[in-house]
């Protein structure tokens, strides 16, 4: 990782944002029912890659005392049953966020997470129960429909931007209303 980020800044001169988007490998059954590896799974995955692209970004970017570390997912009080270590993952994004956002600061850098409550046209067309999960995620809105991937790009764009050079250290809440803070 630390190669192909050190020829992306040797190629581009510097790094401004890093934007790790991954696929957390959940497994989402009753607590009750899944294995321990299976419950650690998303925890371990989500943890490891946003510490690893944070570490390797932010090394760059504090040489020029400024850059954007965006996090997805976000969590909320709510949660759902049968969710695994999904919803345990998205909690220990929240305090890493904060963790990085507090010895980044310093260094000009900002640290914030986008929070969606899902987006459906990002749900793989092969999962049979594709139609059932969007159908939910756009009944849990207050304003009866999800977030796009288009409005995912436009609210990073902006706080990705020098007009949210203010907002650090906290959630941008696009859920349409699903989850309430």
């Amino acid at each position: 990782m630390y190669d192909y980020v050190d020829a992306v800044v040797e190629q581009s001169g510097h790094i401004d944002i890093s934007f790790n988007l991954i696929s957390y490998g959940d497994v989402q059954q009753p607590l009750m029912e899944i294995s321990a590896e299976d419950f650690t799974m998303p925890i371990t995955t989500a943890m490891r890659a946003q510490f690893l692209t944070t570490r390797v970004a932010a090394r760059h970017m504090i040489r020029r005392g400024s850059g954007v570390i965006l996090a997805f997912g976000g969590s909320g009080p709510q949660t759902l049953p049968g969710l695994g270590g999904f919803k345990v993952a998205l909690d220990a994004m929240e305090g890493l966020r904060r963790q990085w956002a507090c010895e980044l600061g310093e260094h000009g850098i900002r640290v914030v997470t986008l929070k969606t409550g899902g987006v459906p046209e990002s749900i793989p067309d092969i999962y049979p129960e594709r139609k059932e999960i969007a159908a939910g995620i756009e009944r849990a809105t207050l304003l009866h429909r999800a977030a796009t991937l288009a409005d995912v790009g436009d609210v990073a764009t902006f706080v990705a931007s020098d007009h949210a050079r203010t907002i650090t250290s906290t959630e941008i809440n696009i859920s349409c209303g699903a989850i309430v803070d």
